[in-house]
């Protein structure tokens, strides 16, 4: 009977596993059809939706949907985020529903421009920062620098090179990115998940909050209203201010495809300015939609810094609002740059 009782266990689960099996193989009888070329669509572009009916069904409704949202067979994409999308189509028809997706992905209907730079000022910069994140507020620098128990919180005089102010991070973080709203200060860590967030006078540590989908911590800026948060993907993450949650995210993309590796960030009259992790280039971002909309090129600028064995790439933007400029430096560098930006 206890023989009996395991076999007919065996059988029933058997027969739930086939079950199962023969439902998630099973082929849909509808496809959605666009005029995507090869998934590829440009933001400037009309996209028109149609439903490929294999079987000849009897239809009853379809609704079409963007990321979830419900849209008409005919999309203007001209307010639309780049990157990739998911659409579905939800097929009513026989007394059955059957739920049918693919993926879009929108490009930006213009070539980046090209712009490359004039230096104006050079300045002293602490050789030993691995610089990761750099911010003006109230006319005074301040910079988050990396590497672990080498990490740090300073406020600088940026025309002497001095640190006015510095707190060293615990030895298991490694410091990246910082931005400055309402008097305080926010800094990320790379792979521990957690940023920091002190009082820009004291820097006392306020708290401490945790990432979301965001797997590692890069970059941040801020528009007065929202923080901006790389993840050294082609995702810039928007950020509540109160509550640090990832509440929206653009996705950086060309003409062409994706941008990756976006890593510090810097707000610059209503546009992102962004370093790209092992290039000497800063990518000039859309807010709105993540077009890039240009490219500063800074190749020449490493060979005008000390050359030593510990010097690394260019990274650190930071933008004056008092000078309208833009000063730049990079991971153990021995000076900072201020610079203006002119057409190629």
């Amino acid at each position: 009977m206890e023989a009996l009782k395991y076999l007919t266990i065996i059988l029933l689960s058997i027969t739930l596993v086939s079950c199962g099996s023969n439902n998630s193989n099973k082929k849909s009888d509808f496809s959605i059809k666009t005029n995507a070329n090869k998934g590829h669509i440009s933001i400037n572009e009309t996209l028109n939706l149609s439903l490929e009916n294999k079987k000849g069904h009897s239809i009853e409704s379809v609704i079409y949907k963007l990321d979830g949202k419900e849209i008409n067979n005919s999309l203007s994409l001209a307010d639309h985020k780049l990157g990739k999308h998911t659409l579905e189509a939800v097929v009513t028809y026989n007394e059955s529903k059957e739920t049918v997706s693919t993926n879009i992905t929108i490009l930006n209907n213009e070539l980046p421009n090209v712009y490359t730079y004039e230096i104006i000022n050079t300045y002293p910069h602490d050789i030993t920062s691995y610089t990761q994140g750099l911010e003006f507020y109230n006319d005074t620098l301040y910079e988050s620098t990396g590497q672990y128990k080498e990490s740090k919180l300073r406020k600088v005089d940026y025309k002497t090179g001095k640190i006015i102010k510095n707190i060293d991070l615990a030895d298991q973080y490694f410091g990246e990115g910082l931005t400055i709203l309402d008097n305080k200060i926010y800094q990320l860590t790379w792979q521990e998940g957690t940023g920091f967030v002190y009082d820009v006078n004291t820097f006392n540590k306020l708290g401490s909050f945790k990432y979301g989908n965001s797997k590692e911590g890069w970059g941040l800026c801020h528009d007065g209203n929202k923080i901006y948060k790389s993840d050294g993907t082609e995702k810039v993450w928007l950020l509540n201010p109160e509550t640090l949650i990832e509440e929206d995210y653009i996705q950086v993309y060309t003409n062409k495809g994706k941008i990756v590796g976006i890593n510090e960030l810097e707000w610059v009259e209503g546009e992102i300015y962004a370093n790209r992790y092992q290039k000497n280039g800063v990518a000039i971002i859309n807010p709105k939609n993540g077009a890039v909309t240009g490219v500063i090129d800074f190749s020449t600028l490493k060979d005008k810094v000390t050359q030593h064995d510990g010097l690394d790439v260019l990274n650190g933007i930071a933008y004056n609002p008092e000078t309208k400029t833009i000063f730049i430096t990079g991971k153990r560098w021995d000076k900072l740059f201020e610079v203006k930006i002119i057409e190629k």
